[in-house]
Parts: C-alpha cells; sequence; structure tokens
C-alpha cells in the first residue's frame, strides 16, 4: 500500500483535497473487486456469471416449459393462469431446489402465447398471488385494472436488422416519454413513436435516445420511476416486439439509445411488484423503517445481499443483450449512495463524501453494475443522475471510481432557475454565469441541460413557459407585437446556447422543449379528471406556420447541428471576456468564438476583444430572423483581426440580448 501523503489513484492524484479520503476510496475499491470475484466464481467473464434471467421465470426449452421463483421464506408455491382456470392444481406445483429456489416443469401443450398467469405463493401465516419477479411481459385488463404476467412466445420474433451505432463520445440526448409522444388525448405507442418521432429525433441532429418510464409500473402518473416489474417494458406503449422494432430503427438512424433504468427503488405494490413477494418484507429489501424510502414512499433494495444485486446485474445485462439498449442513465444515484438517501443535505466538504454515511454495498453494485455494462457491451454509455457531486463517480472503477462514462450536470439547470427567480436581467452577473456552467471536475465527463422533465413537471414551470407567463398562449402569433415574448424568446434562445457551448461533454433536451413547449407536465389522476390534456406534446404548434415556436424550433435544431459537426469537446471553454457592467461575456472553444451580450438594453456598435490572428465568419447567429430575432447581424459576415495595442483584436457589433459563433477559417 502507499504511503498516506502519495496519491494512490489518478483523480486522488488530481485532486489533493481528496488525498486524505484515500484510504476509504481503496477500501471501496476492493470491497467492489471482492463482490465481482464471489459473483463470477469459476465463470469466464464477469458478464457470464449475471444471467439470472436466463435461469428464473418462465422459459421455453427444446422439452419444455420451465418456471423458476426465488422465494426463500415461501412453503408452497403454484403456477395458476388461464390455464388452471386460476385455481391451485397439483401439475403445476412447483418443487423446492434448494437456496430458495423453486422450480417447475410444464409439457409444451399446457401453455400458449398470450397465456396469462401469477404465483399463488403460500408462507407461514398466510398466502398470495404474485407477479414473477422475472416475468418479462404483465399486462392489465382494462374492466378490473388488475395486473397480471402473460406469456409472450410469439410464432415469428422480431429479428434485429441493424448493427448498433458506434459509440457516441459526446451524447446529445433527447430524452423523450413513448406514452407522451403523441398530440393525442391518450397514450402513444412504440410504433407511433417510430414512425413519427425518431425522423424528428434525426433531423434535429440529436445523436442519442434516453427513453423513460420502459420499466413497468402500475401507476403511470409515476413518469415510470415507481417500478414494479423490472424486466417487462411496459404494456401500455405496445408488445416487446415493438420496442424493439422502434430501438432498431432507431439504430438505422444511427441514433444511440438509453434506457432510463430505475435501480434505486421499488414500488411497495405486492399484487403487481416485489413487495412482500414470498411474505417476508426484507426478500429484495431492507427490514424495517431503512428499507422504506422517506420521500417516495417506495421500497429501498438490500444491495449488500447477493440474490438483489445478482437481480440488478441481471436486469443491466437483459436490456442489453435482449433489447439491444446500447447503455443506461441511472436515476436516483445519490439516493443509492447514502444512507439519508442526500436528503435536505448541502455537501459543503468533501469529508461529506467519506464520513460513514454512506451505503458502500450500493457504491459497490453500481461499480460493478458498470463493469458489466462496458464488458458486455463496449460501444455502451452509462450516465449518473446525482446531485451530490460524489467524486470518482465518473471515473473508471479500475482507477479507483465509480465507472461511470458520463454524469449529469444538474447544478446547470438550477441555476438558471435560480436566475429567473431571484434576478433582474439587468442583475445578470456573467461572471457567475460562467462560473456556474463551467464548474465540472476536469477529470469526470459530464452532460449538460437547460431544463429536462424535471422542470416541466406540474408545480414546476418550463423556462419558456417562465420568462412569457401567460403571453405563451396569447402573444405567440407572428402577427402579435409583444416586449415580454420578444425578451423571452430572446432569453431562451441564449440560456440554451450558452448551456450547450459550455457543456462539458454532452447535452440533454427534453422532448417538446427544443421549441419552447407551453404547458407542464400533469399526468392522468383524480385530481384533474384523469385528463391527457398535459400527458402529451404538441407537435403542430412547431410546424403551424402562424406561431413562433417553430423560430425556436429551428434555431436549436441548428445549434445542435453545428455541435455535431463542429469538434467542441474536443476543447476546455476559455473565457476571454467577462465584462460584468456590460453583461457581454465571450469565450472560445478551439477555431470557435462565442459572444453573448446579455445585457437588456445596450447595443455595442464595435465590441472589441483579444483573439488569435487571422479571419473569423458569423457560422451562427440568435438574431436571425428565422429564429424570432431582428436581423441586426448577418450570418456569413467575415471579421479579421487587428494588431493594436500590442495584441490580436477582433472587433464586432454585438447587439442586446444576442449571441454569436464565429469561426476562425483563415
Amino acid at each position: 500500500m502507499q504511503s498516506t501523503d502519495q496519491a494512490l489513484f489518478p483523480f486522488i492524484k488530481a485532486d489533493k483535497g481528496l488525498v486524505p479520503f484515500q484510504e476509504t476510496v481503496l477500501k471501496r475499491t476492493q470491497r467492489a473487486d471482492a463482490l465481482k470475484r464471489s459473483i463470477q466464481g469459476s465463470a469466464a467473464r464477469f458478464s457470464d456469471a449475471c444471467n439470472g434471467h436466463h435461469y428464473f421465470g418462465l422459459h421455453k426449452t427444446d422439452a419444455e416449459w420451465i418456471a423458476r421463483e426465488w422465494a426463500p421464506n415461501a412453503v408452497q408455491m403454484y403456477l395458476i393462469g388461464d390455464f388452471t382456470e386460476w385455481k391451485c392444481k397439483e401439475e403445476f406445483r412447483f418443487e423446492p431446489i434448494g437456496h430458495g429456489n423453486w422450480e417447475l416443469k410444464i409439457p409444451h401443450y399446457k401453455i400458449r402465447h398470450l397465456h396469462q398467469y401469477k404465483l399463488h405463493i403460500s408462507w407461514i401465516g398466510g398466502c398470495g398471488e404474485r407477479i414473477p419477479a422475472y416475468c418479462r411481459r404483465v399486462v392489465q385488463d382494462p374492466q378490473t385494472k388488475n395486473f397480471t404476467a402473460q406469456v409472450w412466445d410469439p410464432v415469428s420474433p422480431y429479428e434485429f436488422k441493424h448493427a448498433g451505432p458506434k459509440r457516441v463520445e459526446h451524447p446529445l440526448i433527447y430524452e423523450a416519454h413513448i406514452g407522451m409522444a403523441t398530440e393525442e388525448e391518450r397514450i402513444g405507442t412504440y410504433w407511433e413513436f417510430k414512425t413519427h418521432i425518431l425522423p424528428r429525433i434525426a433531423r434535429l441532429g440529436y445523436n442519442t435516445l434516453q427513453l423513460m418510464a420502459i420499466q413497468e409500473h402500475p401507476y403511470y402518473g409515476s413518469f415510470g420511476y415507481q417500478v414494479s416489474n423490472f424486466f417487462a417494458p411496459s404494456f401500455r406503449f405496445g408488445t416487446p416486439d415493438e420496442l424493439k422494432e422502434l430501438i432498431d430503427e432507431a439504430h438505422r438512424l444511427n441514433i444511440t439509445v438509453i434506457l432510463d433504468i430505475v435501480h434505486s427503488h421499488s414500488v411497495k405494490n405486492e399484487l403487481e411488484g416485489l413487495g412482500r413477494l414470498d411474505g417476508s418484507n426484507h426478500q429484495y429489501f431492507h427490514p424495517g423503517e431503512r428499507g422504506i424510502h422517506p420521500a417516495w414512499d417506495s421500497f429501498c433494495f438490500d444491495y449488500g445481499r447477493p440474490e438483489v444485486c445478482h437481480f440488478l446485474l441481471s436486469n443491466c445485462k437483459y436490456w442489453l443483450d435482449e433489447f439491444r439498449f446500447d447503455g443506461f442513465r441511472f436515476d436516483g444515484v445519490t439516493s443509492m449512495m447514502y444512507f439519508n438517501h442526500g436528503l435536505n443535505v448541502d455537501f459543503t466538504n468533501y469529508g461529506m463524501y467519506f464520513d460513514g454515511n454512506q451505503d458502500e454495498d450500493a457504491i459497490a453494485y453500481l461499480r460493478l453494475a458498470n463493469d458489466l455494462i462496458h464488458e458486455l457491451k463496449p460501444n455502451a454509455i452509462s450516465i449518473a443522475e446525482d446531485v451530490s457531486g460524489m467524486p470518482g463517480l465518473a471515473v473508471p472503477g479500475a482507477d479507483g471510481g465509480i465507472g461511470f462514462d458520463f454524469r449529469m450536470s444538474m447544478g446547470v439547470a438550477d441555476y438558471w432557475i435560480k436566475l429567473l427567480k431571484e434576478h433582474t436581467d439587468e442583475d445578470w452577473h456573467v461572471g457567475n454565469l460562467f462560473y456556474e456552467l463551467t464548474n465540472k471536475r476536469s477529470d469526470e465527463h459530464t452532460i449538460s441541460y437547460a431544463e429536462c422533465h424535471d422542470q416541466a413537471m406540474v408545480g414546476d414551470q418550463t423556462l419558456l413557459f417562465r420568462l412569457l407567463d401567460a403571453e405563451i398562449y396569447t402573444g405567440m402569433t407572428l402577427s402579435s407585437h409583444s416586449l415580454v415574448v420578444d425578451r423571452g424568446i430572446a432569453l431562451h434562445k441564449l440560456m440554451i446556447a450558452a448551456t450547450l457551448s459550455t457543456a462539458g461533454d454532452g447535452y440533454l433536451n427534453f422532448m417538446g422543449n427544443e421549441f419552447g413547449h407551453p404547458e407542464w407536465i400533469d399526468f392522468p389522476r383524480e385530481g384533474n379528471g384523469w385528463s391527457y390534456k398535459f400527458a402529451r406534446r404538441q407537435w403542430s404548434l412547431s410546424t403551424n406556420p402562424l406561431l413562433r415556436y417553430a423560430q425556436l424550433e429551428a434555431f436549436n435544431q441548428n445549434l445542435i447541428q453545428l455541435c455535431n459537426q463542429a469538434d467542441w469537446f474536443a476543447f476546455q471553454p476559455d473565457a476571454i471576456t467577462q465584462n460584468i457592467p456590460d453583461q457581454i461575456l465571450i469565450f472560445k472553444r478551439g477555431p470557435y468564438i462565442f459572444a453573448f451580450n446579455f445585457n437588456p438594453t445596450q447595443s455595442f456598435n464595435s465590441y472589441g476583444f483579444p483573439s488569435d490572428p487571422g479571419k473569423y465568419r458569423v457560422v451562427l447567429q440568435s438574431d436571425d430572423s428565422r429564429y424570432g430575432g431582428f436581423d441586426r447581424i448577418t450570418t456569413g459576415e467575415e471579421h479579421f483581426t487587428l494588431h493594436t495595442n500590442n495584441q490580436n483584436q477582433l472587433t464586432v457589433y454585438l447587439p442586446s440580448r444576442c449571441m454569436m459563433i464565429l469561426k476562425k477559417t483563415d
């Protein structure tokens, strides 16, 4: 072991503030390595040992159907369904096979495609009907609203036609919810998304699709974050084969597809989910108070239990193998890593990441999940949603980290909301703004966003809604003249452009926000009369020639496409000018210069700033009339540096509330 005054891992060596905690990081790494060896056993590769989905659940072999379930507290178990008239019959009784596992073998002719089924489990003191933990298809009866497992064994299962894309180094993510991706007041489908939305995503220039709410969840309004059946793609949107076809089509369009995976908790439901599956409260979850999430009212997994860890690892492998997802965005990572779930905590010093409040079992699981993902599919990417700022989260496991490829820069969206809530335009401090947008760990890759689905939920507002308020309903026609709308559209473009152009390694947009979708998200519930009015996307707003939404979309599209063509992420944002009184922010990334004037009233006719010598061309600017601007700048205009005062200087016209991107061409 290295001495305590010598950094052990590269990310610790790069940050002296972490040196006092290197022993904790070492123990954390050793813990994960030991767990990995234990799970792998004699398997050739770690991923070869994570096959619970091939063993448990209902499977059709050449000889028969085989059903297996892990239920250590059970004393008796039956398979019931259409084929048993929902009664316990002796020929469908499971036999215990050791280690808490149960097995049943059934002749082929007894079970058919689309048959519905459940487990009937007895334990000391009670019994109940349950859906198998590894079940791959769950449906809901439209009359009774009850959920059951369903046999999925089509005669001609879908066969993939297209290889997945190359590994995306800099994800430009389109975050989407299948059910909401229709304009009609109902639930959209996989087929409709494939047919109507995928071409839109490709046209806009996004290279990555992040799908939400795919894992089955009994309550639609949970946005998919109260998962009941971890291996079952949601029946609401269509069949498993239709989801495969959607992903295959995305691959044809060279779009990477990642799953918003929920391993941070599970819905408490017993009839639909894992709750008391074998009659105990501690099969998959921690017993007692620790097993209940205080904010989400859900069950918390016991990551220290080998069977639970294997269940979740197999779940990762299943989605990669069976549906050919290209990676994951892990939800609620903060909640997993801390005993207090990170609630009501401001992480103000490094000690708070290593003070014993950490669930080291959960952290070890996350490390192993990343090892599995990258071993199984080297082109896959993993993204962590963490608000705590845990150092090493997006550092490779071999280097002492937890192994994610990217972490979400969640503070960026929070900063924009705080700025709009607490400061007038005249008080926007460009120095603070640049700091907040670029304040990222240099040794970890990050994804920035101005707003995601969180900012659009009921009780909150999208950026454009905050900027326009009621005039979003009355002032968005091309014929109307509103200073409020002019201001809002101008600032919306500046905020999106500033977020993308300062992003560390990638960018995310929630569907519809590219054109400033006017309304919040409110799923059908008792309080709104079970209405779908706010659980949809009004795509027609962006194609209506009489409205200004198309202008915002055009700006977003051209900005994303330019980012794709350029190599911005190869360079760190390098500040040139942070003029706080004038509210001018200018920085460069490689051959590109980004000039922002956040001043609400003052334009600058000849604003000079230092630059490398040469010729620069305006390749994109927010004041173009195509984007709802006033054509005070000319796209394509060329500027030449002059050598004055012992430096090379570029001079440009910077109108109020505008930005321009210049590229060095000579």
